[in-house]
């Protein structure tokens, strides 16, 4: 070997003990860093930033009414923003007008995942809604949360495994009415009328299902409306012709104002049964007229801000307050505002939970692993309980009577196990 071979053989050890050095420096320096202990983990609209989602909801068309827990749970985000957002990171909400129209809602949903390319599609309002994008969100492996419906389709983890609805349960309510009914009133002849799509459909089907064999013996009328119709007149006028003593409805806020004002006017008294989603006192009974109202029962699960029951509640001036600062515009009393907001903390809630690990496949294994969680505003015993294998966040309410001004309990917790 020559004396210059020997030289370049020498600097070149030299460097690579050095490099080597330098190597084993950093690497100490960087195994000492929070970053190095839990490398963070994005999925898609996730940066050190932002935590980008997406929804739709009806801002226009027959359900704009909806569209009021869309607002407010942005307002809800903006607030946790506000505040610093989640692990340093801001809540992106994309909220898209979907007109209440299947082939819009798909069209958006599309726009949100494939262009937008947001982390999860969150806080879709309507079960019309929700039930559409389905099939397509869970196609694309994109987590389908907390959307504003109780749909019994999509509490479905083998066909729908990336989706978890957030909103009373159809079914749950559904089979409650039918129990009551039947621990009740068993000799009851029912009328019912229902909203002709998922959301009327998904009440009317429970229902039976609970009554069972005697359910072709005690329902002695059904009259479906469409969405789109000025008013059901002509259905009450035939429900009260059937001589039922108790009718059900399974209708939106709009039908259920007209349909208990109607049966006011035509001198029907039946025991009339309206569902949780439009028990609301200042949207529904007030238009439809205290008188009119009066009687009318549902099933509560949570604390109703127009009842003044829960004026002086902690957690309703939390409420409240929230309202007045940052939903200023929004109905305070509106039930659909509630909606936003206990959704609004459900959708932090699951967030947080994630940690930095958010990537779709943790954040749809967070929103199903969530056990005996009580959110403010649901009543007491009420706790949310999701699973990989049930969806339905809550099996349990209470039975209310309607007295003219709130809400009178008049039955204990009544829980509805899996049908499955």
């Amino acid at each position: 070997m020559t004396s210059t071979t020997k030289a370049r053989s020498s600097c070149g050890w030299k460097r690579l003990q050095c490099v080597g050095a330098i190597a084993l420096f950093v690497g100490i320096g960087i195994a000492a860093t929070p970053l190095a202990r839990a490398e963070s983990k994005y999925g898609p609209g996730v940066t050190d930033k932002e935590i980008r989602l997406g929804q739709t909801a009806p801002y226009s068309g027959p359900a704009s009414a909806f569209s009021t827990t869309a607002r407010v749970e942005n307002d809800y985000l903006k607030m946790i923003n506000a505040a610093g957002g989640i692990g340093g990171r801001q809540i992106n909400m994309i909220s898209l007008d979907d007109g209440y129209s299947p082939p819009k809602t798909i069209e958006q949903t599309r726009k949100l995942v494939e262009s937008e390319e947001v982390l999860a599609i969150v806080g879709t309002v309507g079960t019309l809604a929700n039930v559409t994008i389905a099939k397509y969100v869970n196609s694309k492996k994109v987590p389908h949360l907390f959307g504003t419906t109780g749909s019994d389709k999509l509490n479905d983890p083998v066909r729908y495994p990336w989706t978890v609805p957030f909103f009373a349960s159809q079914d749950v309510e559904g089979r409650t009415y039918a129990r009551y009914i039947l621990q009740t009133k068993p000799d009851a002849k029912i009328a019912v009328l229902y909203q002709n799509d998922d959301f009327g459909r998904g009440y009317l089907d429970a229902f039976k299902a609970e009554l069972g064999e005697k359910a072709s013996k005690m329902i002695v009328k059904e009259e479906p409306y469409d969405v789109t119709v000025p008013t059901i007149d002509s259905q009450i006028v035939s429900l009260k012709a059937s001589g039922a003593d108790v009718f059900l409805q399974a209708t939106t806020p709009k039908f259920a104002a007209q349909a208990i004002r109607k049966t006011y006017e035509v001198g029907w008294k039946p025991l009339q049964i309206i569902p949780t989603a439009v028990a609301q006192i200042s949207n529904v009974l007030q238009p439809a007229g205290i008188e009119a109202s009066t009687g009318v029962l549902t099933a509560i699960w949570r604390k109703e801000p127009s009842d003044p029951k829960w004026e002086n509640d902690p957690e309703m001036k939390d409420y409240r307050a929230f309202m007045r600062q940052w939903a200023p515009g929004e109905p305070v009393e509106d039930g659909f505002s509630m909606n936003g907001y206990v959704t609004g903390k459900m959708i932090v809630e699951i967030l947080k939970r994630c940690g930095d690990d958010l990537t779709r496949e943790n954040l749809i294994k967070q929103a199903t692993s969530v056990k005996d969680l009580h959110l403010p505003l649901f009543l007491a015993g009420i706790n949310l309980n999701i699973s990989h294998d049930d969806r339905v966040a809550w099996r349990s309410s209470r039975i209310a009577k309607f007295d003219g001004k709130g809400w009178e309990f008049i039955s204990d917790l009544i829980t509805i196990p899996p049908s499955r």
